[in-house]
């Protein structure tokens, strides 16, 4: 079953496009102002990692429900619906007068944002069909993940030095209200033919397993040896291991396991949860090692993270000129990260600015690589009718690796201090992206080899004159 594309009207790619920019805009605002807030809402130990890492709980939780309802109900009304959330919630995060207020709103903005990206990028997929088109569409989606991570930290540190930092999160309850006004009146509605039922066990599964899961790192920092950390994790295993159970015996699943025996769905899938972890969970926490161990404002590390950030949006954007594929173009995009991470090791004991922006530059770059590549294989590798289902599958991973990763990353600083734990944390994460980025251009070559042999099968032709002529194409554009 497939669901036909048609031309996208005027407008659609820029308004689908503001909906990962203002998500991730707002995913990234504590990043710079966490110690600050912290201080204000009068966190504990544990206080500063749930304010950082709440809103991915929500996010990593609802993305495969959203990517459903977006398929089967409309993805435009499901985009509409979680802008007006988001708004909603951003408000009250605004006015929060405690640590549990805020973290109970960042759920809240987490379970909005999912239904967004979600819906967005199945907005995207079905507006442009397989080719050139879609590549410079999803590239240009991707871009903007990487100019919301430049926006948030930079308008959160301003608006922190100018008048507090509550000020953003209601700028933030402004822009997705906008945003839910714009998708109502310019986009067009478009679902899957096909309407599935509602996988209430599923979603009940997925949600408190992957809670549970992100609970038990997360209270880990306060020791690993209470009764609450174990038991989170053998909860969430049993949760898990019951949600695999129950979707491989339904009709309709929330998640249709046969995906992932798809070379293309494990790949984009596997890959975003590493880059979750390694990438998302390191940099949420670092600015707040820069500013603890040396003194920086919440601006001053908003300006040296803008160079990273910005250097992700333009690698986006400019990734149709590289004319690698799909599988190629991440892995280039994590080796380049890893090197860049490599020269971040020892800030925590001293900061040498040049060694750190040059690291921010090279991982900034990598970072712009693999948002574009992530984007094009999570629409390439499900079926059409599917494209939010890939869309929530390949977030969901994204966002629970971030939660795990920093969580990670805190727990290790505050264990062994912020000289000794960051260079612990970035060398973990920089031997994981490493080693991915192996796979991934293993994965690339293989795959590539394969298509050689098929071609050349078919055609009746030598291996290496088929070769040659794959060769040939691949120059002429970049692969799907």
């Amino acid at each position: 079953m497939t669901e036909p594309t048609q031309v996208a009207p005027r407008g659609t790619l820029a308004v689908a496009s503001a909906a990962p920019l203002l998500v991730l805009s707002n995913f990234t605002l504590p990043m710079v102002t966490l110690p600050e807030m912290a201080r204000d809402l009068h966190a504990g130990p544990t206080g500063p990692v749930w304010m950082l890492g709440s809103i991915a709980l929500g996010l990593s939780s609802l993305l495969l429900v959203s990517g459903g309802l977006a398929d089967d109900h409309g993805r435009r009304r499901v985009l509409v619906a979680g802008s007006l959330v988001l708004a909603a919630a951003s408000a009250v995060a605004a006015a929060a007068p405690s640590v549990a207020v805020f973290v109970a709103a960042r759920l809240v903005q987490g379970g909005a944002s999912a239904a967004m990206l979600a819906a967005s990028l199945g907005i995207v997929g079905h507006a442009y069909p397989p080719g050139p088109g879609r590549v410079r569409a999803t590239g240009r989606y991707g871009a903007m993940m990487g100019l919301g991570t430049l926006l948030g930290p930079l308008l959160s540190g301003a608006l922190a030095a100018l008048t507090g930092w509550r000020t953003v999160y209601a700028l933030m309850a402004v822009s997705a209200t906008a945003l839910a006004i714009a998708a109502a009146r310019r986009l067009e509605e478009s679902r899957s033919p096909a309407r599935r039922r509602f996988d209430v066990p599923g979603v009940v599964l997925l949600t408190l397993g992957v809670a549970a899961l992100v609970a038990g790192v997360t209270e880990g920092r306060a020791g690993w040896t209470r009764p609450v950390v174990p038991g989170a994790f053998v909860l969430a295993a049993v949760l898990l291991a019951a949600f695999v159970a129950v979707e491989r015996r339904r009709e309709e699943p929330l998640l249709d396991l046969a995906l992932f025996r798809r070379p293309a769905f494990l790949l984009s899938t596997g890959s975003a949860m590493v880059v979750g972890a390694a990438i998302v969970g390191l940099l949420n926490y670092l600015p707040t090692v820069l500013q603890v161990a040396h003194g920086l404002t919440a601006l001053d590390t908003a300006l040296l993270f803008a160079v990273w950030s910005g250097l992700s949006f333009a690698g986006s954007l400019l990734t149709r000129h590289v004319r690698l594929s799909s599988a190629a173009r991440l892995a280039l995009g994590l080796a380049l990260t890893a090197a860049g991470f490599a020269a971040l090791l020892g800030v925590g004991a001293a900061l040498s600015l040049p060694l750190v922006v040059a690291g921010l530059t090279v991982s900034g770059a990598g970072s712009g690589l693999i948002n574009s590549a992530i984007t094009h294989l999570a629409v390439e590798s499900v079926p059409a009718h599917q494209v939010s289902m890939g869309s929530g599958a390949n977030n969901t991973a994204r966002y629970v690796g971030s939660s795990l990763g920093a969580a990670g990353v805190a727990a290790v600083i505050g264990a062994l201090g912020p000289a000794r734990g960051a260079d612990v944390a970035i060398g973990a994460c920089v031997v994981l992206t490493a080693v991915t980025a192996l796979a991934v251009w293993s994965a690339a070559r293989s795959s590539s080899r394969s298509s050689s042999r098929s071609s050349s099968r078919s055609s009746g032709q030598s291996p290496s004159r088929a070769a040659a002529q794959a060769a040939a194409r691949s120059a002429a554009g970049p692969a799907a």
